[in-house]
């Protein structure tokens, strides 16, 4: 096959039963307060200690509050699970960053900023977004809390190989457009279940061109195609990210790396299961109208007419627009929006607050928007003021909430009410995902910050 899929998978291999599936060797694991109680139970019920420590990493996230971190949490549920993390990590020994650490932050934003995150690796963690660490040049994908403690006592894992994917895009995005509105556009284009059984390789010029921060967007949302997980070859961006950072190979070690992370790419010979390609030139900013993230469309189109949509489609159809309160054939620019959600581990880095700030600048916030600003990191903060980027946010209106998952999912106190429309720089839009009866529109912060100075859908070339 000789694609890097393979290369890094039979890497890693220690055996395979036959008729069965594969023992994996996994180099990191990720564990957040949510998926990883049970597992902890398991180990200590079988009176197992973690197999190689050093290698786990732990941090709350999910539960976490934009505010008032210095105080105790207030939701008990949240307050439990944040707790036990930090206790079950002392016990066992792991690294712990836990709240208002300057390490902490959401756990698939820290990974790559500290250099945990490294070309070649193998990479998991009970959280389905830990595709994200692909943009890395890595195999990650998210596990099931089982398949936690089975890493944890073993340092492996039992998988099934994925089949492999490529999907080039070529070409050079217009200004305005984003790898948030890519990642919109394949998946308006697969649907949430057009990579289901692949791992998928981004190639193409754009994909080449894109900073670090965008290939962590793109491969983020793989798993929302339905793909096991998504990466990008390692190349001089990859490096030029990973060098200095903290836990990065250093000196000697440092160009022993790079030399083999270099050879880290798909034969030119390489064979695909499935191959697709797309034009650049497609794209434009997106958001998606329904209540999944394949219910996308361009932000100048309309939402599909029912003649657009197979008989077999028609009723869940209805059902998602009936539950956003749209209708078949209408646009959705200049429609009013409520709350503005810039944040996630999708949308969380820097380059999207320099984004959001670089188009809200000189304006000012709606008086009929709610906005929620958070970085994916204290790190994220931390250079959020150092660039100024705080004080224009101000200048505008906007203030910036403390690190974590925020208003990505209702697991926290950052909720969007029922009935109330949310333009969200998150990865997910089901039904109640932002709290119960919540409308959520996926879009790009660029997009975000359009409809935050309007107080409607508004497209951000507009304005730039």
């Amino acid at each position: 096959m000789n694609t890097l899929f393979d290369t890094i998978w039979d890497r890693h291999v220690v055996q395979i039963a036959d008729d069965g599936p594969t023992q994996l060797y996994i180099d990191r694991l990720y564990c957040h307060e949510v998926t990883s109680p049970q597992a902890f139970d398991g180990m200590r019920a079988r009176g197992l200690k973690c197999f190689r420590p050093e290698q786990i990493y732990c941090m709350p996230d999910h539960n976490t509050p934009t505010h008032d971190q210095d105080k105790p949490i207030a939701d008990p549920v949240s307050k439990k699970q944040v707790d036990t993390l930090e206790a079950n990590a002392a016990e066992f020994g792991l690294t712990h960053y836990g709240m208002l650490s300057p390490d902490n932050g959401i756990i698939h934003v820290v990974g790559p900023e500290k250099g945990l995150s490294l070309p070649g690796m193998t990479i998991v963690c009970g959280d389905s977004h830990t595709s994200t660490h692909g943009a890395m040049g890595a195999v990650a994908f998210g596990i099931g809390t089982s398949e936690v403690e089975m890493v944890m006592a073993s340092q492996c894992i039992l998988q099934q190989k994925p089949k492999s994917m490529r999907i080039t895009i070529d070409g050079k995005l217009e200004r305005g457009v984003t790898a948030k509105d890519v990642a919109l556009y394949l998946m308006s284009r697969l649907t949430t279940s057009g990579a289901t059984g692949y791992f998928v390789e981004y190639s193409g010029s754009v994909v080449r061109d894109m900073s670090m921060e965008g290939r962590l967007t793109l491969c983020n949302l793989s798993i929302e195609m339905g793909a096991r997980g998504g990466f990008v070859a390692p190349d001089e961006t990859t490096f030029e990210y990973i060098r200095g950072r903290e836990f990065a190979p250093k000196g000697e070690d440092w160009d022993k790396a790079v030399e083999y992370w270099k050879t880290l790419k798909s034969g030119d010979d390489a064979v695909f299961d499935s191959e697709l390609h797309f034009d650049a030139a497609e794209i434009e900013p997106m958001v998606t109208y329904g209540t999944n993230p394949g219910m996308g469309m361009g932000i100048t189109q309309s939402i599909p007419t029912l003649d657009a949509i197979d008989e077999a489609g028609k009723a869940s159809f209805m059902k998602s627009l009936d539950y956003m309160g749209f209708r078949p054939g209408e646009q959705l620019l200049g429609r009013k929006i409520d709350y503005v959600f810039l944040g996630a581990c999708t949308n969380g880095r820097i380059e999207d607050f320099r984004a959001f700030a670089s188009l809200v600048k000189g304006r000012y916030k709606a008086g009929s928007v709610t906005a929620w600003l958070v970085p994916g990191s204290w790190a994220v903060d931390r250079q959020i003021r150092e660039e100024g980027l705080d004080k224009i946010l101000e200048a505008a209106g906007f203030a910036i909430r403390q690190p974590g998952c925020s208003a990505c999912l209702a697991m926290n106190d950052d909720k969007i009410p029922a009935g109330k429309y949310s333009v969200s720089t998150s990865n997910r839009n089901f039904e109640g995902r932002q709290g119960p009866g919540a409308r959520t529109i996926l879009a790009s912060p660029l997009v975000a910050a359009a409809a935050a100075v309007t107080g409607v859908i508004t497209d951000p070339r507009e304005l730039l």
